[in-house]
Formats: C-alpha cells, sequence, structure tokens
C-alpha cells in the first residue's frame, strides 16, 4: 500500500513538472510589463510572519509623498533612503539595486516631492513653487519623524545617494540623535569644484583619444565652474554629456541607462506611474539643479553620528576625490570609506552586491549594539 502511495505522488509530481514544462513552451514570455512585473513581485514577494511589504502615501510638508516599506523582520532597524538626482529616484529600481536589503532593515524608499509618484499625486503646478532646498531640508526632517514614530525606532539610518547625500549629511549633522548612522553614497561636498574637475577629468580623457568633436564642446564652455553662479543648463549638459561617455557617471559605460531602464520593471510603479517618472525628473531638475550646485558643505568639519561612505572610484559626476579629501578631515565616533573599485557614480546599481554586504558588515552593527534588531539575525 505504502509503495503504492508513493507510486502515485511520484506519478503526480512527474506530471506536474510535465505541465509546468508544457506551459513554459506553449507561453514563453514575459510578453508585457505586466507579466515581467508579476514574475518579480512573485520572486521578491515578502511572506515572513513579521515582516511588511507596503506602498503608501504619507502627509510631508503639506502634500502626499509615496514611500515604499520592504521588511523581513520589523524588529530590524530601519533604513531610510533619500535618492538622488535631483528626481532620479531610486524605489523604482530597487526591486534590483536593494535586493537582500530587507533581510537585514526594514528598508524604506521615498520618492521625494515633484518626484516619481510624489509627482504624480499632487498637482505639478501647485508643487512647483515649493521645489527649493530649504522645503526639501524640512521634508528630509518630515520623513525621518514619520519613520522613526511608524517603527517605534529612537533611532534609524539613513543612506543618501547624490544629490540625497546633500539631504542626508545635512541632517546628520543637525540631528545626530535620530541616527544609528550616515550612510553616504557618491557623497556630494563642494558642488563648484566637483563641476571644476568632472570638467576637467572628462577634458583630458578627449584629448587622450584625439576626440576633437568632444575638445571643441568642452573648450567651448570654458571656463567651467567658476565664479559664485552655478553653470547655465546647457552647459552642464554638455559637460555630463562627456564625462558621461568616457565612464565618469557609470564605469566602462557611456551613460546609465542600463539603470534606467530598470524603472520599467518596478513592481511599485503603475504604467502611469512609469509614463510620469520622467517628467518629474524634468521638473525637479528645472527647479532644483541650480542651488545644488552651489551646495558646499565643506564647512561640516565635525558630526556627533558614525559615518560611512560609500564611493566609486571611477565616480566623477559627483567627484570621489574631493569627497575623500573632505572626509579625510572629518571628525565622528566613527568613520569609514569604501570603495567601490568597479563602479562610478551608481555603485548601488554597479556593484549592488557589495553594498549589501557593506551595509551588513559596517552599518548594522552600530544597531545591533543596542539591541534594535531582530532575534538570531546577525552578519
Amino acid at each position: 500500500m505504502m509503495r503504492k502511495e508513493a507510486w502515485v505522488l511520484a506519478v503526480a509530481l512527474l506530471l506536474g513538472g510535465f505541465q509546468v514544462r508544457a506551459q513554459a513552451q506553449e507561453a514563453p514570455g514575459p510578453r508585457s510589463r505586466a507579466e515581467a512585473v508579476e514574475v518579480i513581485a512573485g520572486l521578491r514577494k515578502i511572506v515572513a510572519p513579521e515582516g511588511l511589504e507596503r506602498s503608501e502615501k504619507v502627509r510631508i510638508g503639506g502634500i502626499d509623498q509615496w514611500v515604499s516599506v520592504r521588511s523581513r523582520d520589523l524588529r530590524n532597524p530601519v533604513l531610510l533612503v533619500f535618492h538622488g538626482g535631483p528626481g532620479w529616484v531610486s524605489m523604482p529600481t530597487s526591486w534590483y539595486t536593494a535586493h537582500g536589503w530587507d533581510e537585514f532593515f526594514t528598508v524604506i524608499q521615498w520618492d521625494q516631492r515633484g518626484a516619481g509618484r510624489s509627482y504624480a499625486a499632487n498637482d505639478p503646478a501647485t508643487v512647483a513653487p515649493t521645489l527649493t532646498l530649504e522645503r526639501m531640508h524640512a521634508d528630509a526632517e518630515e520623513m525621518v519623524a514619520w519613520a522613526r514614530k511608524t517603527f517605534g525606532k529612537e533611532k534609524i539610518f539613513v543612506l543618501g545617494h547624490s544629490w540625497g547625500s546633500v539631504l542626508g549629511l545635512t541632517l546628520a549633522a543637525k540631528h545626530p540623535e535620530w541616527l544609528h548612522a550616515y550612510i553616504g553614497a557618491a557623497q556630494a561636498v563642494d558642488a563648484r569644484e566637483s563641476e571644476r574637475r568632472g570638467w576637467a577629468w572628462a577634458m583630458e580623457q578627449a584629448r587622450a583619444a584625439k576626440n576633437e568633436e568632444a575638445i571643441r564642446e568642452l573648450s567651448s564652455i570654458a571656463p567651467y565652474g567658476v565664479g559664485k553662479e552655478p553653470p547655465p543648463v546647457k552647459d552642464i549638459m554638455l559637460q555630463r554629456r562627456w564625462l558621461n561617455f568616457y565612464g565618469g557617471a557609470a564605469y566602462r559605460r557611456p551613460n546609465a541607462g542600463f539603470e534606467a531602464a530598470a524603472v520599467n520593471l518596478s513592481p511599485e510603479y503603475t504604467d502611469e506611474d512609469v509614463r510620469q517618472v520622467w517628467n518629474g525628473e524634468s521638473l525637479s531638475f528645472e527647479k532644483l539643479l541650480s542651488s545644488i550646485l552651489t551646495t558646499d558643505l565643506s564647512h561640516v568639519k565635525r558630526l556627533k553620528t558614525p559615518v560611512l561612505l560609500f564611493l566609486g572610484r571611477h565616480d566623477r559626476n559627483v567627484s570621489a576625490p574631493v569627497a575623500a579629501e573632505w572626509f579625510a578631515g572629518l571628525k565622528a565616533p566613527s568613520k569609514r570609506i569604501v570603495w567601490f573599485e568597479q563602479s562610478a557614480h551608481e555603485m548601488m546599481a554597479e556593484e549592488p552586491g557589495k553594498v549589501l554586504l557593506s551595509l551588513v558588515l559596517h552599518a548594522r552593527p552600530f544597531a545591533e549594539r543596542v539591541g534594535d534588531v531582530a532575534p538570531g539575525v546577525s552578519k
């Protein structure tokens, strides 16, 4: 009898395997964004009893702003991400760039005012006048307050990437008591100096390659990044064209389009969100870029919270050498640079495994020391 039952089970399993294979042969896919998103959502679905997988609007700065929350265990420390750009949202690419983070952290991706789903959730004409550095810094503080209250945490981690690192470093200087540690990825410090060095590096590459078009175009905007005023947007775009072409934004790639394409497969974004995302980036770029490119945080000489810098060895978009020079003189309770040797500006897409490993090895222990981790979960 037992042998008969085992035989029946084996046949059922075998037939099930044939069925799956037959379906795969009959309907190869995915054949649409919807099918691709369904596959990705299924792979990353959180089923842990102590976990949470949620996207929602929260009221920040008087408007609706979108967040996604992913955690395998809400007893783990909170990691709030300030995306770059302005307007270069990280939520819709986090299915790839932040894969695995939710096993060790409660991860909050936030679409800032005027960007991503937050752009689509509000009237752009109403939001546009509020896109100022002062309002963005206030929003960042409100987001941290919301995260701490919502998840019952005295302290959290903040990771700021690129433009988001301006928000993050400013917050860390003002409110160290809110943070286990601050993590600056592609840390912005002195924007004018970064722009000047980026231009000089791009010109150096162009001359070495004897690229007459690049030399001519870069020469047309010289002297670049001097004076108190930010460069005109057309000059910035020209500088970025050649800086990106030579791998200053994504190592050994002509641009970061490979990462931008991942937005199309975001489980958090609807079709309309995907259509609108670049409109939000354009608005944020228009309203904030000039102010950002006159920002200088080199006066920050001391922090009262631990600091980690994640720097791409080849980053010329936001100069990694400028950040490293500033960091050498910074005083903090604990500080560390992690260099990403195969990355430029987009290390979270270029070396996602090393980013996760670095978060677990170098950031999470600050929470472990005060018991802000789920029992039985360790590095």
